[in-house]
């Protein structure tokens, strides 16, 4: 089975980083920027890299674009480019479309014209580093809809020696522990009885605001 094909359009510093992430993994990445310096910086880091103006549908058909399976547009700033490029993507039959968003407006733009998913990094790496100043256990937060997020923490002194029916989590936050990692290895299905263990990683899925709770508890006890 052949590997994925991938696009990234815009070569700032998030774009860069997928594409130079998705070619040390193997991947076959097309570059694409309007400035022939970017291009030049990353023409190391990935398959193919090109000059070209993303809201040009001729220059992006001539690139044979709509053969790639997944088109990642990274463009900055300039938020008209930045839909004009996913409406020209769209209309060329590109199979995944996925936009960085520079607002919850704008991502709401991208949805309606089509794209397939829409992305915040700098809303989601302010959720991380908020949540990281309440409680330092906390190594990722991750939202999964609207109202639920996973997180990762590091087990407080609070947690260590204890099982999870000792922790009660559940009742006492209305959080659900869905693993716990000890060093490499994780436990998708721990049982009541494990002892959670120093350097042990847990894995809980909850309401933000219960999470929020628990966050707060563990970094004061």
């Amino acid at each position: 089975m052949a590997k994925k094909q991938y696009a990234v359009i815009g070569m700032g510093r998030f774009g860069s980083s997928v594409a130079a992430t998705l070619t040390g993994m193997g991947f076959e990445v097309l570059a694409i920027d309007s400035n022939e310096d970017r291009i030049q910086e990353a023409i190391n880091k990935v398959t193919h890299a090109v000059s070209a103006d993303s809201t040009d549908e001729e220059a992006m058909r001539s690139l044979g674009i709509r053969n790639f399976d997944v088109v990642v547009v990274a463009i900055g700033q300039d938020i008209q480019s930045s839909i004009l490029t996913t409406l020209i993507l769209k209309d060329l039959g590109v199979g995944t479309i996925i936009v960085k968003a520079q607002s919850e407006l704008h991502g709401k733009v991208l949805a309606k014209i089509g794209a397939d998913k829409i992305i915040y990094p700098e809303r989601d790496m302010g959720l991380r580093v908020a949540h990281h100043l309440v409680s330092p256990n906390i190594l990722d937060y991750i939202e999964i809809s609207e109202d639920y997020s996973l997180v990762e923490i590091k087990a407080p002194p609070a947690m260590v020696g204890k099982n999870l029916v000792q922790l009660d989590i559940r009742q006492k936050f209305k959080c659900n522990v869905m693993g716990i990692k000890t060093g490499t290895s994780m436990n998708i299905s721990p049982n009541p009885d494990d002892l959670i263990k120093a350097g042990d990683v847990l894995v809980i899925v909850g309401k933000n605001q219960d999470l929020s709770n628990m966050e707060i508890a563990y970094s004061e006890g």
